[in-house]
């Protein structure tokens, strides 16, 4: 009896336990991208009052006889399923879709956590708003570059420092379209102004002038096979003085050939020219894409449709795409890249352990954290403006509720059971 008397009690214990962790889902019912837990049991070694006998000639086989000694908590799992997505409307509020974890830090420790609650603090960090721990990830460099095989470390920040970030692009090409008269004498010329911008954001305009049309009945040496027509072009910077930076007539340039439907032969070759340079920018060089222009019988009008240069401008708000990349928007109109966001995954995500403020530290038993970028090698998207919910299914955690307490009170009365015939056997005396 005694034996039952204890086994009573290490379930009474057991289902407290199991308890515990079922009060402490339901707590975390609103937490956020809080995964629920579950307890499970195992029996504890059985007493063995006879072993098995195989059989013998005259007599069949017996089986052992055991009796347990009661339950044990057998362990605690994770549940990682995907948790629902609820829209914010933040911009700096992240939902991981699928696998994965945020990478954060303190400074001191790498952590790992799927609670996308970040915001922009003082220095212009993006940190998790409950700790301040600091997101990581690759910063981009002033081209807007990004090298993701870089080790992520607890110096791996990302930094959006609106309204204090200035960028500028130097124009490197300039697009043009429109037409050229077909039937222009060889004297006729057309201009046009596009204005472009050096390596500081200075501004430079270029006039571009095409001229001597030219009629051909066999095309020159070097032109393209079915060529009736050419027209030459160079490129000034008046305010800078007359001098050409660039023509038809410089290598590797050549003039614009044109066949007999007004289609520009050479249309995959570009026209380079080179800026002068300041006192405070150096020169720089510029291709010419003339592959829209056409030759029709009807008036010139040749304009430059896109060039890819910008002004001084400074950060004034920023996105975050499913792949993690933040990309900044300046005032100037350009748009560029100012790091990504970093995301890691376990072989075993089950065995990364709690730390509190929704962050999981790696163990020996959940693996070497695989770090790299969202979308990539198994690991999930990033929804900005959205927020994980709680994984906890309130129904299914009631139930269990339900099954622990009537399992509790089982054992309470086989305890009480066990009492009254201990009672009744110390009886026997008188």
């Amino acid at each position: 009896m005694l034996q039952a008397l204890l086994a009573g009690v290490a379930s009474i214990k057991a289902q407290q336990t199991r308890m515990n962790v079922i009060g402490n889902n339901l707590a975390n019912v609103n937490t956020t991208a809080y995964k629920g837990s579950r307890v499970t049991f195992q029996d504890m070694i059985a007493q063995t009052i006879r072993g098995a006998a195989r059989p013998t000639d005259s007599l069949g086989g017996t089986n052992p006889i055991q009796y347990g000694l009661g339950v044990l908590i057998g362990g605690t799992d994770v549940n990682n399923e995907q948790g629902s997505l609820n829209a914010t409307n933040r911009p700096t509020d992240l939902a991981i879709q699928g696998n994965g974890y945020f990478v954060v830090s303190n400074g001191d420790r790498v952590s790992y956590t799927r609670d996308g609650a970040f915001e922009l603090d003082a220095l212009g960090d993006l940190v998790h708003r409950a700790t301040g721990e600091r997101l990581l990830g690759w910063s981009a460099d002033s081209f807007g570059n990004i090298d993701t095989n870089q080790p992520i470390g607890t110096a791996s920040t990302l930094k959006i420092p609106v309204g204090a970030l200035n960028a500028v692009q130097v124009t490197s090409r300039v697009d043009f379209a429109g037409n050229l008269n077909a039937a222009a004498p060889p004297t006729e010329e057309w201009n046009t102004i596009v204005r472009v911008y050096d390596s500081l954001g200075g501004q430079h305009d270029i006039n571009v002038r095409f001229f001597n049309r030219q009629s051909w009945t066999t095309p020159p040496t070097g032109a393209p096979a079915g060529t009736i027509s050419s027209w030459d072009w160079e490129a000034t910077e008046p305010s800078t003085g007359t001098s050409i930076i660039g023509s038809s007539s410089t290598a590797p340039n050549e003039p614009m050939y044109f066949d007999e439907n007004g289609i520009l032969l050479n249309a995959s070759v570009l026209g380079r020219i080179t800026v002068p340079g300041s006192t405070a920018a150096p020169a720089f060089d510029i291709d010419l894409d003339f592959s829209r222009i056409g030759q029709l019988a009807t008036d010139t009008q040749v304009q430059a449709s896109n060039q890819n240069g910008y002004p001084p401008g400074s950060l004034q708000g920023f996105s975050i795409g499913v792949d993690g990349i933040i990309t900044g928007l300046f005032t100037n109109g350009l748009t560029r890249p100012l790091g990504q966001i970093a995301m890691a995954i376990f072989p075993n995500p089950n065995g990364l352990e709690r730390m509190g403020n929704n962050l999981w530290r790696a163990t020996d038993n959940s693996g070497i954290p695989v770090v790299g970028t969202p979308r990539t090698g198994g690991r999930g998207s990033v929804n900005s403006g959205f927020l994980e919910q709680s994984n906890v299914d309130i129904g299914n955690e009631f139930t269990e509720l339900i099954v622990t307490q009537r399992g509790f009170q089982a054992n309470t009365r086989v305890v009480t059971v066990v009492d009254e015939m201990l009672q009744e056997l110390l009886n026997m005396k008188r």
